[in-house]
């Protein structure tokens, strides 16, 4: 992509609302623009990341075995009353009537859809186990919405739902996104703690969210040190056999929300120089809710014996909106934001110092088409800013490598690569760049 062509709309100062790093840097990299209180529209360079993101969470979805389908953002008033969350709530849900003055309402979240959707297809044991995930846009009323993206009325959410005969098989599915959810965070380029925690409305009596460690996280969080360093499931990972060891292993050291702190255990179970007292950001949810749903809502299966219960429930939580701004909050430097080359928008930033000369244009066109041809998102900037602004831009969005090619380099026969997570410089002939690059 030439930059002289693309809609990249830089802000030289940071805006007055912006209160945490990820909301000024998204602002100031034209990410995103507020159109009304917590909702906000994806600027070109903020899509592309939130596309990238969305990706790794389906990937790891399908990899432990979850069915991706679609629900509407639209819910009929009626499922809810079934359930008996409808009145239950609160303002947070934004309560709407069509036409037919029939009471809808923008979905917070899916529990009740896609139990009418299993109880209307499902009535064998034998069909289970089932997962069924969906990315989609959700709305929350947010009293007062803050911090951009990171807590925003309007935003974009992958949510799972399983569903299992009984509480033993209910748990395996669990155990599944637990481990799923391991592995997306570490793949986004966070450490990502697993935290016992507080169902809140969605209800069930088993939940955790996964943490990272910020200053600027909403909540207080108490861990051991020790989780920092334990393995992340690899890609080799069999999530069709028994995956409690690792489940195990990572509920086996302390770790709770301030809901679920209880200071006297955490004073006893770890020594004083592996505890850690921090804010953090919550970057996924899961939650084991048994029958709360399936009970009302008379989502049934006959077992083995042919006697018909309700199946037992789970609800599996990630924002990729809300992780955009997390990934800033954990990777960023005073210049700007440093993407892992994972969700980065493009891989390589094309720096041409002087557009118009012939060299330095010939030598750039040649990079462009080589690097896209190699398979690499590549952003040029071929403008006719002036070289400090052009610096500017390629650090405030943060691409991997800055590719930088001028008059001078040229003559002596090199241009420049930098990486900007390290900020390591090298001057390379324009062939060993494009080995590097390319690999």
């Amino acid at each position: 992509m030439r930059l002289s062509r693309y809609f990249l709309p830089i802000l030289k100062e940071t805006p007055k609302e912006a209160e945490i790093v990820s909301h000024r840097l998204m602002l100031r990299a034209g990410m995103v623009r507020q159109e009304a209180a917590g909702i906000y529209a994806w600027l070109p360079l903020g899509h592309r990341v939130l596309k990238k993101v969305e990706q790794i969470v389906r990937e790891e979805q399908n990899r432990a075995g979850a069915i991706e389908l679609l629900m509407p953002t639209i819910q009929a008033a009626d499922l809810w009353r079934e359930s008996g969350r409808y009145d239950d709530y609160g303002k947070e849900m934004l309560r709407i009537q069509d036409r037919h003055e029939r009471d809808m309402l923008f979905g917070p979240t899916n529990e009740e859809m896609i139990t009418e959707i299993f109880r209307a297809y499902v009535r064998s044991y034998k069909d289970l186990p089932l997962n069924l995930y969906h990315i989609q846009w959700k709305f929350r009323d947010e009293v007062r919405p803050r911090f951009g993206v990171m807590r925003s009325r309007e935003f974009l959410m992958k949510d799972a739902y399983s569903f299992d005969l009984d509480q033993e098989s209910a748990r395996r599915s669990y155990n599944k996104m637990f481990v799923a959810y391991l592995r997306t965070f570490a793949r986004l380029g966070l450490k990502a703690i697993p935290m016992a925690a507080d169902s809140g409305p969605i209800g069930g009596d088993m939940s955790h969210e996964f943490i990272i460690l910020a200053k600027t996280g909403e909540s207080e969080v108490f861990c051991d040190r020790a989780l920092l360093d334990l393995p992340i499931p690899g890609e080799d990972t069999d999530f069709d056999g028994d995956l409690s060891p690792i489940v195990n292993e990572w509920l086996g050291s302390y770790a709770a929300t301030d809901e679920k702190h209880d200071p006297a255990k955490f004073e006893a179970d770890i020594p004083e120089d592996r505890r850690i007292s921090a804010r953090g950001i919550e970057v996924g949810h899961i939650f084991y809710f048994g029958t709360k749903y399936s009970e009302p809502m008379k989502a049934v299966v006959a077992g083995p014996d042919g006697t018909e219960k309700p199946v037992h429930m789970g609800s599996y939580g990630i924002g990729p909106s809300r992780l955009v701004a997390a990934i800033i909050e954990a990777s960023h430097d005073d210049a700007g934001i440093i993407w892992p080359q994972s969700v980065a928008p493009f891989d390589v930033g094309l720096i041409n110092l002087k557009s118009g000369d012939a060299a330095t244009d010939g030598t750039c066109e040649d990079l462009y088409a080589k690097l896209t041809a190699a398979g690499l998102d590549v952003l040029y900037d071929d403008t006719a800013e002036r070289a400090g602004s052009k610096f500017a831009t390629a650090e405030l969005i943060g691409l991997p490598w800055q590719l930088v090619v001028g008059p001078k380099g040229l003559a002596e026969g090199s241009v420049e690569l930098k990486n900007r997570a390290t900020g390591e410089k090298q001057s390379l002939s324009v062939d060993s760049a494009l080995a590097r690059l390319i690999g």
